[in-house]
Parts: structure tokens; C-alpha cells; sequence
């Protein structure tokens, strides 16, 4: 067995998004081949109304997944397709853009405002950049959760894990989306397919991943790929830890105990070509994407539409 190190550490910093929606960007919108092939990742926690409410208003999204992950509060959504709904406190939405759709995510806080959650984006591969959009929504209820012997809490979101299966499936990514709780002090041993690109968003407390040394919040330098790389620590709230190579991850918690994401999925390792919510794997087809939405070509499901601005 062997320990994946921590190939680099950085903190998420303030963004704006949709009709003015404060939230915290973890990665995205730069170079993919670290998160490869995840592209983006917002935190969106916020307890102010005034900060979330105009929310992400009617949009277009081609040839990518969403993944968003409530905390807190609800996202209500439609679409093109004339999908309704909304997803709460545990829910997850696993959404195909694939060929082209149109939505709306509208948030709002629970009773004391609390609107707390998180958005993932993961690549296409170009045999799959134009297939039927399509959802997938999970209650919370539906996710399974598992405790060791240490008290380790994991929700298994989507994959296999701890010989429980998520209840996502079909995702081109093939990945792994865990929910992991380590308590005060508890060393963790978490296995994860060597083949996947991995990485670690902390949320709550903190913890020191790699070689599992007490976390400190210093800097400290690991010899990675035969380099050396200065990182953080990876210790506190809003922390992004991007993994090596190896078959586990290993935390050390802190005296308020740990919790993050733990994501992991197979790399496409194919060119990328974006623009705002649409991703391709060439700058012509990127071309073709925005004529098409220009044009009013750019839905190809558009059937049971109902709602929003007419496709023309």
C-alpha cells in the first residue's frame, strides 16, 4: 500500500457567480490537469439571504456534469426539459448537460438563513459531449452512511466504499464522492483507486493529510515527482488538497475533528476547450456551441419545455 502525498494545497478565495451569488471558489476556470477531470468546484455556504438570494437565474450548460450537495437550505431548479424541483439538507442532484441544456438554481436558507452546499463540475469525454441531458436526484435518505469502529463517519455519495454503494450511477467519470467525518485526534486510513485523480476539500475543523504529522498550519515542503513543492499544511476551513499518486489517503484530525469531500474519478486526459458553463474539446466546437446559442439551435432536447425563456 501507498500513501498518496499531497501534490498541492491552496485555500478557496471569494467569487461572484450568477445574479451576484457571494460563494467560494475552490478551483476552476484555469488549468484542468491537477483535477483532471474535474474542472470547477464552488463552496457556497453562506448565512446571509442578501449574499445568495438572486441566485443562478436561466443559463446554458453543454457538454459537462453538475454535481451540487446541500448542507443546509434548498435549491430549486428547472429546465429546459421542464424538470421541477428541489433538493434539501443531504440531497444531491447529479445533472448530464451532455448535448445542451437551459436551468435555473434558485437557493434559499433554511429558518436561520443558512443556505450551505457545494457545486462540483466533471468533464465529458468528447464521446459523450452530446448525449441526452439527463438528472439524477438522491435524497438524503438514500444515501447511505457508514461508521467505524473509530467513530469515522462516510456517506458514500456516488462509488463503492467501505462495501457500501452510492446511489448515483452511469457517470462517465467513474467517481468516488464521499462525505468523511474523522473525530478529534483519529488517524484515518481511506482507500482510493490508484488509477483515479484524487483530492480533499476540508470544511469543518482541520487535519494534516500525507504523512499524517499534527496539523499546524505552517508551510512545509514534500518531494513530489522527484521536485520539491511548498504547500499549506492543509489544515483548516476552505482548504483544497489535490493528491498524488497511491492507493490511500491518510488524515490526521485535529483536536475539533475533520470533515471534507473526498472526490476522486478517472482522467480523460483529452484536450479542453471552455467558455463560461460550456466545455468542449476544441475551439470550433466551442465556436459551434455559442453560434448555436445565438441562433436558437442549441437545444436538442427540447420536447417537454415549460417554463423559462422559449428555445426558439
Amino acid at each position: 500500500m501507498s500513501v498518496r502525498p499531497v501534490r498541492a494545497a491552496s485555500r478557496a478565495v471569494p467569487a461572484r457567480e450568477g445574479a451576484g451569488v457571494h460563494l467560494h471558489r475552490v478551483f476552476g476556470f484555469g488549468e484542468t490537469d491537477l483535477t483532471d477531470p474535474f474542472l470547477l468546484l464552488d463552496d457556497f455556504r453562506n448565512d446571509d439571504p442578501a449574499l445568495y438570494a438572486r441566485g443562478f437565474p436561466w443559463h446554458p450548460h453543454r457538454g459537462i456534469e453538475t454535481i451540487s450537495y446541500v448542507l443546509a437550505g434548498t435549491v430549486a431548479h428547472a429546465d429546459s426539459l421542464g424538470n421541477t424541483g428541489a433538493i434539501g439538507a443531504g440531497d444531491v442532484q447529479w445533472m448530464t448537460a451532455g448535448s445542451g441544456i437551459l436551468h435555473q438554481e434558485m437557493p434559499q436558507g433554511d429558518a436561520a438563513g443558512r443556505m450551505h452546499g457545494f457545486q462540483l463540475w466533471a468533464n465529458l469525454p468528447a464521446r459523450l459531449k452530446m448525449t441526452t441531458p439527463r438528472y439524477q436526484d438522491v435524497r438524503a435518505t438514500d444515501i447511505p452512511a457508514v461508521t467505524d469502529d473509530d467513530g469515522t463517519t462516510v456517506r458514500v455519495v456516488i462509488g463503492d466504499f467501505w462495501g457500501r454503494a452510492g446511489p448515483v450511477d452511469g457517470i462517465a467519470a467513474e467517481p468516488l464522492f464521499l462525505d468523511v467525518r474523522v473525530p478529534p485526534g483519529r488517524r484515518k486510513v481511506l482507500p482510493v483507486d490508484t488509477r483515479r485523480t484524487a483530492f480533499a476539500y476540508v470544511f469543518e475543523g482541520a487535519g494534516a493529510f500525507a504523512d499524517a504529522a499534527p496539523p499546524t498550519g505552517v508551510l512545509v515542503e514534500r518531494e513530489v515527482d522527484g521536485r520539491e513543492v511548498v504547500a499549506r499544511d492543509t489544515s483548516g476551513n476552505r482548504t483544497l488538497v489535490v493528491f498524488g499518486a497511491g492507493d490511500e489517503v491518510v488524515v490526521q484530525a485535529g483536536p475539533e475533528g475533520v470533515r471534507f469531500l473526498l472526490v476522486a474519478g478517472a482522467p480523460l486526459r483529452e484536450p479542453v476547450a471552455w467558455h463560461g458553463p460550456i466545455v468542449m474539446n476544441s475551439r470550433d466546437e466551442l465556436a459551434t456551441a455559442f453560434r448555436e446559442l445565438q441562433s436558437g439551435d442549441f437545444l436538442k432536447e427540447r420536447a417537454r419545455f415549460a417554463g423559462g425563456p422559449a428555445p426558439r
